[in-house]
Parts: C-alpha cells; sequence; structure tokens
C-alpha cells in the first residue's frame, strides 16, 4: 500500500504492503508492514516499528517507536505498547533453523506494556492488565494485573 487515502494515513517513508489497514489508523515514516499483517481501526504506529506477517493488531492500538512485531502475535484492542518494547516468538532460536510454526502471543483487550518490557512466546497478556516498564515476563499475565521486574511478579491489581 502507498499513499494515502480519507480512510488511512501512511506516512510517504513507511514501507506498507498489506492492505488490511482499518479506518482512521496513522502509520509514521520508517515504518516497515508486511504484507499479510491485518491492522484495526483507528490505531496509531509510530516511527521505526516493523510489523511481520502473521500479526494481527484490534483497533484503537497506540504501537510506540522501537516494536518489532513478529509473526504470531495477536493484539486486542485499545492495547498500548510502549517504546522498544520487545516480543519474541521462538523459545529455542537458531541461525536459519525456524519451527514449523512460531508460538503465539496474545495481547488482550485494554492492556499495556511498558517501555522497554520483554514478552517471551506463546503468553498470554490479560485483559487490562500492566506491564511494567522493563520487566520481564515468562509466564501468562492474570487480567488486571500489575507485574514488575526480572521476572515480572505480581503486585497488585490495577483498577479502572
Amino acid at each position: 500500500m502507498r499513499g494515502n487515502d480519507d480512510r488511512v494515513f501512511v506516512h510517504e517513508l513507511a514501507e506498507v504492503a498489506t492492505d488490511s489497514i482499518g479506518e482512521g489508523t496513522r502509520i509514521w515514516q520508517f515504518v516497515v508492514v508486511l504484507a499479510g499483517a491485518k491492522i484495526g481501526a483507528e490505531c496509531n504506529v509510530c516511527s521505526h516499528v516493523l510489523i511481520e506477517n502473521d500479526v494481527v493488531i484490534g483497533d484503537r492500538v497506540t504501537v510506540k517507536s522501537g516494536v518489532q512485531l513478529w509473526d504470531g502475535l495477536r493484539v486486542g484492542d485499545d492495547v498500548f505498547i510502549g517504546p522498544n518494547a520487545t516480543f519474541t516468538n521462538d523459545l529455542f532460536p537458531r541461525s536459519k533453523r525456524y519451527p514449523e510454526k512460531f508460538l503465539q502471543t496474545t495481547i488482550e483487550n485494554g492492556a499495556s506494556i511498558g517501555a522497554g518490557a520483554v514478552i517471551l512466546p506463546g503468553l498470554t497478556i490479560g485483559s487490562g492488565s500492566l506491564v511494567a516498564a522493563g520487566s520481564v515476563v515468562t509466564k501468562d499475565v492474570a487480567p488486571k494485573s500489575l507485574v514488575v521486574g526480572n521476572p515480572a511478579r505480581h503486585v497488585r491489581f490495577v483498577e479502572e
């Protein structure tokens, strides 16, 4: 996809190969989106983001700068992904050896991932939860849970 229409803004310095982008979404400079990706409505994808083929992003999602969204990631509605958050999709990565299928990681509706957090593959980040900046998530996060540290641990529940 190149250029803009009335429903989607794609910065002229972005490389976007998918047509599956919802109305009102903005994609900024130096973003790469591969052909199979699906991006919902009213999203904001900041500069220097990579989105691979097998990625599904819901509506009203914010992806801050320096984030790579790898194959197998499912992002719900109203999710915030902070700058330089890191997602992984292979528990045992090796050069030039790929799994038959990458693990699926799910970020449920309304969750927030803090800046610089690391999310290991195959996990679910529960709805309304908050992963604190710099945390390393090694297991599922319960809905409305605040997790902090390395490894990330539950410290309390968050209120609406």
